[in-house]
């Protein structure tokens, strides 16, 4: 006999409104993307969204696995912990390189700043 593990509602109802919520951030991300006239400006919506909406789905699995199988199963933080540190580093180098390119094509972008302190202020 298979005895099937059923989730009461009190963990059912929050798992649905973690993935409706995660799935609100990752349209609204995709809206930022669309609306957003600039390659510099493309950047953010996508890149919040997308750490808000893993760390949602993150917890909902949590908690339907855990009720799956009466103990803490908490493996699935490694997920939205790795993207919370490797985003917004890659957010950083990709806005860089458009930067330098932008620059090397002789479009009207900001001056470097100079890693030197200026001779005057010290």
């Amino acid at each position: 006999m298979n005895a099937v593990n059923e989730l009461s509602w009190w963990i059912e109802v929050p798992v649905a409104i973690l993935l409706v919520l995660g799935s609100a951030f990752a349209l609204i991300g995709a809206i930022g993307i669309v609306r957003m006239k600039d390659y510099f400006q493309r950047m953010h919506p996508p890149a919040l969204a997308s750490t808000l909406g893993a760390w949602c789905v993150a917890l909902a699995s949590i908690l339907y696995f855990s009720g799956m199988k009466s103990a803490p199963v908490l493996h699935a933080w490694l997920i939205p912990i790795l993207l919370s540190i490797t985003v917004p580093v890659t957010t950083l180098l990709l806005a860089r390189a458009a930067l330098f390119r932008k620059r090397m094509a002789g479009d009207d972008v900001p001056a470097e700043v100079s890693s030197r302190r200026s001779e005057s202020g010290s």
